[in-house]
C-alpha cells in the first residue's frame, strides 16, 4: 500500500479527514463531502465498494437527523452524541488507512483493500461496511457515549429505546436502498421473493445491533482494565473481519 492510497483525490481526502464533526449536522455534511470524493476515486469512477457503503450510511444518518429535528427521541442529547462517536470511528479508520497506519482495524482494511479492485458488487460492499460499523465500531461508540454522560448502559431505559429506534430507520430504508444496489436480473428475483429479502435483512440488522449493545455493555464492564479491553477489541475485530471477508467473497454475494 502506497502513501497516496486514494490516487488523484488523496489530497482532497486528507483535507476532509482533518476535521472532526462535533454534531449530527456536521456528520451529515462530512459524509456528503466524502461521498463526492469516493465517487471520484479511480479506477471505479462513480462506483466503488466504499462509496456503496457510504451512500447507505449517509442516508441512515440523514434520517436520524430528521428525527432529531422532529423531536422523535426521548433523549436527543444521548442519541446525538452516539451518532458523533459512531461516525468518529469510521473517519478514524479512514485516516489510518490514508496514512498507511497499521492502526487501521482489520475489519475496515478488508473493505478498503477492495476500493482499487478487484471489483465487487454494490450490495455485498454495503453489507461489509455495515458489518464493520455495527459489529466493531458501535460497541466502542456506546462506551465513549455513556462515559461522556457518566451513565450506565442499562436495558429498557430511554437511551436504550432511542438506540432501538434506529432499527426502525434501517427497516424503513432497507427495501429502497437494497433495490438500488441490484441489477435487472436481481430485481426480477427480488420481485419473486416479495418481502422475504427485506424482512430477512431487517432482522439481520436488528440482531447485529442487539449484539453490539451487549458487546458495549461487556466493554463497559472492563473499561478500566486495559488488557481486557484490548482483548475484547481483538476479538471483535477478528470476528468482524472474518465476516467481512465472507460477505465480499463469491459465496457472500450469493447470500445477499
Amino acid at each position: 500500500m502506497t502513501v497516496s492510497v486514494w490516487g488523484p483525490v488523496h489530497q482532497d481526502m486528507t483535507a476532509l479527514l482533518t476535521g472532526q464533526p462535533d454534531d449530527v449536522p456536521a456528520v451529515v455534511d462530512q459524509l456528503t463531502k466524502l461521498q463526492d470524493i469516493l465517487e471520484r476515486v479511480p479506477p471505479l469512477l462513480c462506483s466503488n465498494p466504499l462509496a456503496d457503503f457510504n451512500k447507505l450510511y449517509l442516508h441512515i444518518t440523514t434520517t436520524v437527523l430528521d428525527r432529531l429535528y422532529e423531536g422523535r427521541f426521548a433523549d436527543p442529547a444521548f442519541l446525538s452524541r452516539l451518532d458523533v462517536e459512531f461516525a468518529a470511528r469510521y473517519f478514524e479508520a479512514l485516516r489510518h488507512w490514508s496514512q498507511g497506519s497499521a492502526a487501521c482495524p482489520r475489519v475496515w482494511s478488508v473493505l478498503f483493500h477492495r476500493v482499487g479492485g478487484p471489483d465487487c458488487r454494490p450490495l455485498p460492499s454495503a453489507a461489509a461496511g455495515v458489518n464493520a460499523h455495527i459489529n466493531f465500531d458501535l460497541p466502542f461508540a456506546l462506551v465513549t457515549t455513556f462515559d461522556y454522560f457518566g451513565s450506565d448502559p442499562v436495558d429498557d431505559g430511554d437511551q436504550h429505546a432511542d438506540y432501538l429506534q434506529i432499527n426502525e430507520i434501517f427497516a424503513d430504508a432497507i427495501p429502497g436502498l437494497r433495490r438500488g444496489y441490484l441489477e435487472k436480473w436481481q430485481l426480477l428475483i427480488d420481485t419473486i421473493n416479495g418481502d422475504l429479502d427485506d424482512w430477512w435483512q431487517g432482522e439481520t440488522i436488528e440482531y447485529a445491533r442487539n449484539v453490539a449493545w451487549r458487546n458495549g455493555q461487556r466493554l463497559w464492564s472492563v473499561r478500566h482494565d486495559l488488557p481486557a479491553t484490548a482483548k475484547e477489541r481483538e476479538r471483535l475485530d477478528s470476528n468482524a473481519a472474518a465476516l467481512g471477508r465472507l460477505l465480499l467473497s463469491p459465496l457472500g454475494a450469493l447470500l445477499q
